[in-house]
């Protein structure tokens, strides 16, 4: 069974040793130089669903299964081509609310856009009684156009680990936001699976210019803001913002004073947990912990696992994930024990 794997660009190398450790061994090829790879695993297709779904990986953004291809003619029978395709899967997806993903390597001789091909095989879809949408779909009709050939696959977005093609989650920037690292703070919690307005208590380290406190504050929270710089002038007199301009080491607080803590801070991995370690003894027990570890070094799986390993003193590690909006970090999901 092949694959096409997606992680952040310049980090594919680590998400298929990731695979390697997980599926252990397989063979991978890259389609798009540190960002897409096509790879084979020994395990059949449910074998390696499980096996990504117990153990999620750090740096693997999307993954689509390879079912059928297609040499790339560049005319129109690479679309006639596909729809044959939605047409012998006919059972799987007929009455069924699916998306379609289409993406392109950098160089391909499929000469179709995503929308052209979308629009092409809506017949084919219409006659199957399915209805083609861009949000919650029941399964995705998958295909990534190489240099010469086409990769068909479908599954469910879980099983793709994103209902975004190629896991290239999108929000839209807001008139008045502060900072695009809002979105990393929004992707954390789809991915995540939480629910921000359901905490009471907030924390943010590190917190100017105010992206993440912005959207705590959005989402009803009290939160205390950390920061030697300043926040955003329209933060400023919020009825729930208690803003402290100072070095996140020179504060403490009293007992089970909150019930999340969020990190966003361009500090090297290490002086960031000292600082998490030493402000743990203010949050409640089963407080939630949101961080970003920078992958400053050459190392970064090293990295990770010493972040970790000093951090499941106080926290359980309930994820460590590469979001598509992180660059050069991972974010962690925690949870004080």
């Amino acid at each position: 069974m092949r694959w096409i794997g997606t992680a952040n660009r310049g980090y594919s190398p680590y998400a298929i040793e990731e695979l390697r450790r997980l599926l252990d061994g397989g063979t991978f090829s890259q389609l798009a130089a540190g960002e897409t790879f096509l790879f084979e695993a020994a395990s059949d297709k449910q074998d390696v669903r499980e096996l990504i779904a117990a153990k999620p990986p750090i740096f693997l953004r999307h993954v689509q299964p390879v079912e059928q291809e297609l040499e790339i003619k560049g005319d129109e029978s690479d679309l006639s081509g596909l729809a044959a395709i939605v047409y012998d899967n006919k059972e799987r997806l007929a009455g069924k609310n699916v998306s379609v993903h289409v993406r392109k390597g950098p160089v391909s001789n499929f000469v179709y856009t995503p929308a052209e091909t979308k629009d092409a095989l809506r017949p084919s879809f219409e006659a199957l009684d399915s209805e083609l949408v861009l949000q919650q779909p029941e399964l995705i009709f998958a295909v990534y156009a190489a240099a010469d050939k086409l990769y068909a696959g479908i599954g469910t977005p879980d099983e793709m680990l994103s209902d975004w093609p190629g896991g290239a989650i999108r929000f839209q920037r807001e008139e008045g936001q502060i900072s695009r690292a809002k979105f990393k703070l929004l992707e954390a919690e789809k991915t995540f699976g939480l629910d921000l307005s359901a905490y009471r208590s907030a924390l943010d380290i590190g917190a100017a210019p105010g992206g993440w406190t912005s959207l705590l504050l959005e989402r009803g929270l009290q939160v205390t803001a950390i920061d030697p710089a300043e926040l955003h002038e329209s933060l400023k007199g919020h009825p729930k913002l208690a803003y402290l301009k100072r070095n996140a080491s020179e504060v403490k607080f009293g007992s089970n004073a909150f019930d999340l803590l969020v990190c966003d801070m361009s500090w090297s991995p290490m002086q960031m947990v000292k600082l998490v370690l030493e402000l743990q003894q203010s949050l409640m027990p089963q407080a939630t912990a949101i961080i970003t570890i920078k992958l400053m070094h050459r190392k970064p799986l090293q990295t990770i696992r010493e972040v970790i390993a000093k951090l499941e003193a106080c926290f359980k590690v309930e994820r460590a994930k590469q979001l598509f909006h992180n660059r050069e970090e991972i974010t962690l999901f925690l949870i004080k024990k």
